[in-house]
């Protein structure tokens, strides 16, 4: 497990899992409300709270967000909500209706669209996105002080990989969606829709300095570009011919 400080007071908290060469990255925000995006499964929460524990006293946690209901998204939550006495669900609206309020030990914050969440130095917008990366619930925080978007499953990447690139990872991104749909079980794990182009260009307007993924390097640079050449790919991977 490694730690990074990728962005000011935003922490990258990776796990390579060799077996299936793959990263899994949470993202700690120290700020006076400290906000975890991302929780892991429940197999690493002792790893990723000692990794938090190394930044904040973890039972100060006052935000555990995510994007969508999915194992590698908010897996261990009741562990984190267990142990932040204070601490609540952050997820999209329709999460925290159709998912998370029914298996949560307390009850979420359900948020949408453009709702501010306000930690103390840092300011983050929510963006709800059906579909994107996959899952009605899905949606993206974006901060907007230094510009971080918090982008789950976007560019995902294959391999033990630095912790952040300022080189193009669209390249490994279309590796990584190619290699899903030919080695079993044949995934296609981000669907194409009729949304799809329009949502990535929402959150390319954004102007992003930092795309924070959750499985490989986070991107610093030109993120506007970044999300509008995934579209492109997405859709000649992922799309109907």
């Amino acid at each position: 497990m490694t730690i990074t400080e990728i962005a000011p007071d935003i922490y990258r908290i990776s796990t390579y899992v060799k077996d299936i060469d793959l990263q899994f990255n949470q993202f700690l925000i120290k700020d006076e409300q400290p906000l975890l995006w991302e929780t892991g499964m429940k197999q690493i929460f002792p790893a990723v709270r000692e990794a938090v524990a190394k930044i904040i006293d973890p039972s100060t946690l006052r935000w555990i967000a995510f994007s969508h209901f999915e194992p590698d998204e908010c897996g261990s939550l009741n562990e984190w909500l267990q142990l932040a006495p204070q601490a609540q669900a952050l997820c999209s609206e329709v999460g925290a209706l159709v998912f998370v309020n029914d298996a949560a030990v307390r009850p979420a914050r359900g948020v949408g669209k453009h709702d501010l969440i306000d930690t103390g130095r840092s300011k983050f917008r929510f963006y709800p996105t059906p579909h994107l990366p996959h899952g009605w619930d899905a949606g993206f925080l974006f901060e907007e002080t230094h510009r971080t978007l918090l982008c789950s499953d976007l560019f995902h990447q294959l391999g033990d990989v630095e912790p952040s690139t300022q080189s193009d990872v669209i390249d490994r991104a279309r590796h990584a969606m190619q290699t899903s749909q030919r080695t079993p079980p044949f995934m296609d794990y981000m669907p194409w829709t009729p949304k799809t182009a329009a949502q990535l260009r929402e959150l390319a307007a954004l102007h992003p300095r930092i795309c924070a993924t959750m499985h490989g390097s986070a991107f610093e640079g030109d993120g506007e570009r970044a999300l509008l050449d995934l579209g492109v790919v997405m859709k000649e991977v992922f799309g109907t011919p």
